[in-house]
Protein backbone atom coordinates (compact mmCIF):
# COMPACT_ATOMS: atom_id res chain seq x y z
CA UNK A 1 0.00 0.00 0.00
CA UNK A 2 2.85 2.24 0.19
CA UNK A 3 3.59 2.45 -3.83
CA UNK A 4 0.63 4.97 -4.30
CA UNK A 5 2.28 7.26 -1.65
CA UNK A 6 5.40 7.01 -3.08
CA UNK A 7 3.99 8.04 -6.50
CA UNK A 8 2.39 11.09 -5.16
CA UNK A 9 5.71 11.92 -3.42
CA UNK A 10 8.00 11.49 -6.67
CA UNK A 11 4.93 13.14 -8.83
CA UNK A 12 4.68 16.66 -6.44
CA UNK A 13 8.67 16.92 -4.35
CA UNK A 14 9.72 18.42 -7.30
CA UNK A 15 7.37 21.30 -7.19
CA UNK A 16 7.72 21.08 -3.15
CA UNK A 17 11.21 21.51 -3.07
CA UNK A 18 11.31 24.18 -6.06
CA UNK A 19 8.53 26.22 -3.95
CA UNK A 20 10.75 25.84 -0.75
CA UNK A 21 13.95 26.62 -2.32
CA UNK A 22 12.29 29.99 -4.08
CA UNK A 23 10.98 30.84 -1.18
CA UNK A 24 14.21 30.58 0.85
CA UNK A 25 16.29 32.28 -1.84
CA UNK A 26 13.95 34.61 -3.38
CA UNK A 27 14.21 33.86 -6.54
CA UNK A 28 11.48 32.31 -9.11
CA UNK A 29 11.23 28.66 -10.33
CA UNK A 30 9.55 26.93 -12.78
CA UNK A 31 6.92 25.35 -11.69
CA UNK A 32 5.79 23.43 -15.23
CA UNK A 33 9.57 22.40 -15.18
CA UNK A 34 9.49 21.02 -11.85
CA UNK A 35 5.95 19.73 -12.23
CA UNK A 36 7.99 17.82 -15.72
CA UNK A 37 10.33 16.59 -13.61
CA UNK A 38 8.23 14.83 -11.12
CA UNK A 39 7.11 13.04 -13.91
CA UNK A 40 9.89 12.12 -15.09
CA UNK A 41 10.90 10.42 -11.67
CA UNK A 42 6.64 9.23 -11.60
CA UNK A 43 7.08 7.57 -15.47
CA UNK A 44 10.96 5.77 -14.61
CA UNK A 45 9.52 4.34 -11.10
CA UNK A 46 6.34 2.78 -12.81
CA UNK A 47 8.66 1.48 -15.32
CA UNK A 48 11.09 -0.53 -13.33
CA UNK A 49 7.67 -2.29 -11.99
CA UNK A 50 7.13 -3.77 -15.50
CA UNK A 51 11.07 -5.33 -15.36
CA UNK A 52 11.11 -6.28 -11.34
CA UNK A 53 7.54 -7.51 -10.85
CA UNK A 54 6.80 -9.03 -14.43
CA UNK A 55 4.97 -11.97 -13.24
CA UNK A 56 2.39 -10.19 -10.84
CA UNK A 57 2.40 -7.89 -13.47
CA UNK A 58 1.01 -10.74 -16.24
CA UNK A 59 -1.39 -11.87 -13.71
CA UNK A 60 -3.07 -7.57 -13.83
CA UNK A 61 -3.85 -9.13 -17.30
CA UNK A 62 -6.88 -10.75 -18.62
CA UNK A 63 -5.41 -14.61 -19.46
CA UNK A 64 -7.04 -13.43 -23.22
CA UNK A 65 -4.55 -11.53 -23.81
CA UNK A 66 -1.91 -12.47 -25.97
CA UNK A 67 1.93 -12.44 -24.84
CA UNK A 68 1.47 -11.16 -21.30
CA UNK A 69 5.09 -10.58 -20.37
CA UNK A 70 5.93 -9.31 -24.00
CA UNK A 71 3.20 -6.15 -23.74
CA UNK A 72 4.19 -5.58 -19.65
CA UNK A 73 8.02 -5.44 -20.87
CA UNK A 74 6.75 -3.25 -24.25
CA UNK A 75 4.55 -0.91 -22.10
CA UNK A 76 7.36 -0.86 -19.48
CA UNK A 77 9.57 0.52 -22.08
CA UNK A 78 6.40 2.90 -23.23
CA UNK A 79 7.02 4.34 -19.59
CA UNK A 80 10.74 4.53 -19.87
CA UNK A 81 9.78 6.54 -23.28
CA UNK A 82 7.67 8.97 -21.72
CA UNK A 83 9.71 10.07 -18.71
CA UNK A 84 12.87 10.81 -21.46
CA UNK A 85 10.18 12.83 -23.16
CA UNK A 86 9.13 14.89 -19.95
CA UNK A 87 13.02 15.54 -18.82
CA UNK A 88 13.15 17.19 -22.45
CA UNK A 89 11.31 20.49 -22.78
CA UNK A 90 10.75 20.57 -26.70
CA UNK A 91 8.72 17.37 -26.07
CA UNK A 92 6.75 17.71 -23.18
CA UNK A 93 3.63 18.76 -24.83
CA UNK A 94 3.32 15.89 -27.25
CA UNK A 95 4.77 13.56 -24.25
CA UNK A 96 1.77 14.97 -22.08
CA UNK A 97 -0.75 13.97 -25.33
CA UNK A 98 0.67 10.50 -24.72
CA UNK A 99 1.02 9.60 -21.38
CA UNK A 100 -2.72 10.83 -20.85
CA UNK A 101 -3.35 8.57 -23.57
CA UNK A 102 -1.84 5.72 -21.66
CA UNK A 103 -3.07 6.59 -18.07
CA UNK A 104 -6.59 6.25 -19.63
CA UNK A 105 -5.87 2.95 -21.57
CA UNK A 106 -4.21 1.38 -18.51
CA UNK A 107 -6.89 2.23 -16.13
CA UNK A 108 -9.18 -1.09 -17.38
CA UNK A 109 -6.26 -3.13 -16.59
CA UNK A 110 -5.83 -1.73 -12.87
CA UNK A 111 -9.67 -2.10 -12.52
CA UNK A 112 -9.54 -5.98 -13.89
CA UNK A 113 -6.72 -6.57 -11.35
CA UNK A 114 -9.25 -5.00 -8.61
CA UNK A 115 -12.06 -6.82 -9.16
CA UNK A 116 -10.15 -10.09 -9.66
CA UNK A 117 -7.96 -9.48 -6.72
CA UNK A 118 -5.06 -10.26 -8.41
CA UNK A 119 -1.64 -10.08 -5.31
CA UNK A 120 -0.27 -6.97 -7.29
CA UNK A 121 0.13 -4.41 -5.01
CA UNK A 122 -3.20 -3.53 -3.32
CA UNK A 123 -5.18 -5.15 -5.88
CA UNK A 124 -5.43 -8.29 -3.82
CA UNK A 125 -8.00 -5.85 -1.82
CA UNK A 126 -10.18 -5.97 -4.55
CA UNK A 127 -12.55 -3.20 -5.98
CA UNK A 128 -11.55 -1.16 -2.16
CA UNK A 129 -8.22 -0.76 -3.78
CA UNK A 130 -10.02 1.53 -6.47
CA UNK A 131 -11.24 4.25 -4.10
CA UNK A 132 -7.38 4.91 -4.15
CA UNK A 133 -6.26 3.82 -7.75
CA UNK A 134 -8.69 5.47 -9.66
CA UNK A 135 -8.08 9.06 -7.58
CA UNK A 136 -4.42 8.15 -7.76
CA UNK A 137 -5.07 7.86 -11.57
CA UNK A 138 -6.93 11.05 -12.31
CA UNK A 139 -4.28 13.09 -10.30
CA UNK A 140 -1.92 12.14 -12.21
CA UNK A 141 -3.83 12.54 -15.36
CA UNK A 142 -4.68 16.19 -14.36
CA UNK A 143 -1.04 16.78 -13.55
CA UNK A 144 -0.23 16.08 -17.32
CA UNK A 145 -2.69 17.78 -18.60
CA UNK A 146 -2.11 20.99 -16.62
CA UNK A 147 1.19 21.11 -16.33
CA UNK A 148 2.52 19.81 -20.33
CA UNK A 149 -0.51 19.90 -22.09
CA UNK A 150 -2.30 22.98 -21.36
CA UNK A 151 -0.80 26.34 -22.54
CA UNK A 152 1.31 28.18 -20.09
CA UNK A 153 -0.48 31.37 -18.73
CA UNK A 154 1.55 34.09 -19.44
CA UNK A 155 1.33 37.35 -16.84
CA UNK A 156 -0.28 40.60 -18.97
CA UNK A 157 -2.62 38.44 -21.46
Amino acid sequence: MITPLIMVLLLIGPVLIASITSRLTAQQYDIRAAAAFGLVLLFGFTSLGHFVQTDAMVQMLPAWVPQRALLVHLTGVLEILIAAGFALPPTRRFTGVIAAAVLVLFLPVNIHAALNHVPMGAHAWGPRYLLIRVPLQGLIFAWVCWFTIRSPVHAGR
